[in-house]
């Protein structure tokens, strides 16, 4: 016993490898579990959004006729008008294909939202006419008064 060889006794560098180590784990998960929460709080988050729009794009689309065929508005937005003066007529079609404004100030083409000036010299009815792709029509009417 007496010739055996002392053991070797620990160094501070490798206690202090030994820490370091157990503190960079417990540092990278903890940043890790951090990142990952938020990220799955995002999701969270991305889905409601997602959900929100698409709830907003059906209203959208129906506001907008949906798969009717349909003309949602055709007006003057002053309908009665002083001598030389203008008037907008505004128009909103869903699936029309073609659109015709009698008597036609300008062209005019399908739209959700358009609108045409007009300076009419007397009291004028304007027709407006959508088409759809089967032939279908719809038409509207309205009258800009000159005093």
């Amino acid at each position: 016993m007496l010739n055996d060889p002392a053991p070797e006794r620990s160094t501070g560098i490798r206690n202090y490898a030994i820490v370091s180590v157990l503190v960079f784990l417990l540092v990278g998960g903890y940043i890790g579990w951090v990142f990952y929460s938020r990220w799955e709080d995002n999701q969270v988050l991305e889905q409601k959004a997602q959900e929100k729009q698409r709830v907003q794009d059906k209203k959208t689309f129906e506001m907008m006729g949906g798969n009717k065929f349909a003309i949602l508005g055709f007006y003057a937005d002053t309908p009665t008008i002083d001598p030389g003066g203008r008037s907008d007529l505004c128009y909103s079609v869903s699936n029309a294909k073609s659109v015709r404004l009698e008597p036609q100030p300008e062209p005019v083409w399908p739209a959700f939202s358009h609108c045409v000036e007009v300076s009419p010299r007397k009291t004028t009815k304007y027709t407006f006419t959508a088409e759809d792709g089967e032939g279908h029509t719809k038409t509207a009417t309205l009258e800009v008064r000159v005093r």
